[in-house]
């Protein structure tokens, strides 16, 4: 293993087009190598399955920043609030995380998502019969983006005029660029979305509605089941973390499809396939890139290799799932792929809570893209569309072509229902 952290170049646009070369020589230099992370932070990756899969249930590492030694990593949060930041489920451990997570799990079981399925399919023809007549559309602003947008705010309670609003914030919080983020404008975009939320909140308490927001704040004030700083942080991550990564989902997945034209026809011919492709799009370039941040709470051995307390540990699911013990052919995109236990969605207690509506929504919306947009091809060559750095990857534009076609008329109820550009 190298005495010098290896950096991982986010500044490179070839990087960013393909990282998955360098990944594939960091997997097999060692299980486990020090790393320059997004923001010039350096973490432990974790690179292969077995011991990524191991550590996502190590009760030794932690999900909550506090227990980082790295003071940067507080420091990217908002200074005012940090810890309302960190009063939700994905940065917190048992037994806090097993009571805020079973707050909320029944509004993604199967069967509830399941009931969402008319709802979404209404959103996706809707926001098709926007672009189908003109045979162009940047896949991302016009699709991608606005649907999982659309389908969070209407579960959750938020109104339809509000959205872009919020969008902006998440980009200035969480969509980062490859450097350490700027305090002043994280602490802005913070203010503006806590006070946005705390608006929000008293709204549902006035007049509470048949949405998770109003469901949670009952559990507020009545039952007592989470303090205020909870409310405002499950809320902040119900609302962010139900759009981003499936956006990347369907971005990348449809990237993906229209590079291998076999895969395209194949699934395009067979539309049965496509609840297997879409584990196949999460496995071959899933919507997290490297990984899942964890911190050791104690010294910790993974794989031979001693890890110090409060060190971050990154266990690289974009690595792991083209480890080749594990997937047969792994660099090779493969929606007929069986066996394909991918960690995208993670794995363990902190196992993806939305994992479910994801898969709903990347069924839905790519299948009926490939339904509904004939002789669709990417309208650049593929090397030259741009991804988002950072932990958090997809296409962050998608320009497309197809024979134009017309809508089917499933009405416009919603306004735009989301829809925006990227910035």
């Amino acid at each position: 293993m190298s005495e010098q952290p290896v950096l991982l170049p986010y500044a490179d646009p070839a990087f960013l087009t393909d990282p998955f070369p360098l990944y594939r020589r960091l997997r097999e230099e060692g299980p486990v190598c020090r790393a320059v992370i997004a923001g010039g932070l350096e973490a432990w990756l974790v690179t292969r399955y077995e011991d990524g899969l191991e550590a996502l249930s190590d009760p030794r590492l932690s999900s909550d920043v506090r227990d980082a030694s790295d003071p940067r990593l507080m420091q990217s949060l908002p200074a005012t609030e940090r810890e309302s930041m960190l009063s939700n489920m994905l940065r917190s451990d048992p037994p806090d995380h097993t009571r805020l997570r079973r707050l909320v799990s029944k509004a993604f079981t199967a069967r509830r998502v399941a009931e969402l399925r008319p709802r979404v399919q209404e959103v996706t023809d809707r926001l098709l019969d926007a672009v189908s007549p003109a045979g162009r559309a940047d896949l991302v602003a016009d699709f991608a983006l606005p649907l999982p947008v659309t389908v969070i705010s209407e579960l959750l309670g938020v109104p339809t005029t509000e959205r872009n609003d919020f969008q902006r914030w998440t980009d200035d919080m969480i969509l980062r660029r490859a450097q350490q983020p700027d305090p002043e404008v994280v602490d802005a975009a913070w203010r503006q979305m806590r006070t946005y939320l705390t608006r929000l909140l008293a709204d549902k308490r006035a007049r509470p509605g048949d949405d998770l927001l109003s469901a949670l704040v009952t559990a507020r004030d009545e039952e007592q089941r989470l303090n205020e700083d909870e409310l405002i942080a499950m809320a902040f991550l119900l609302l962010v973390a139900g759009y981003i990564t499936t956006v990347n989902l369907i971005g990348g997945g449809m990237a993906a499809l229209l590079a291998h034209p076999d895969q395209l026809a194949l699934l395009r011919g067979d539309p049965e396939l496509l609840p297997g492709a879409i584990e196949e799009f999460l496995r071959y370039d899933g919507p997290v890139s490297p990984g899942i941040a964890r911190f050791a709470r104690e010294e910790v051995t993974i794989a031979g290799v001693t890890i110090p307390r409060g060190d971050t540990v990154l266990i690289a699911s974009a690595i792991a799932d083209r480890d080749p013990d594990r997937f047969h052919d792994p660099d090779r995109l493969d929606i007929t792929r069986r066996d394909n236990a991918h960690l995208a969605f993670g794995h363990g207690i902190h196992y993806c809570l939305g994992a479910p509506l994801a898969r709903l929504e990347g069924q839905i919306a790519i299948g009926s893209v490939l339904r509904r947009l004939p002789d669709i091809a990417l309208a650049v060559p593929p090397g030259e569309l741009t991804w988002r750095p950072g932990g958090l990857r997809g296409p962050t534009r998608l320009p497309v072509t197809f024979t134009p076609s017309a809508p089917v008329g499933t009405g416009a109820r919603d306004g735009d229902g989301g829809r925006s550009r990227t910035r």
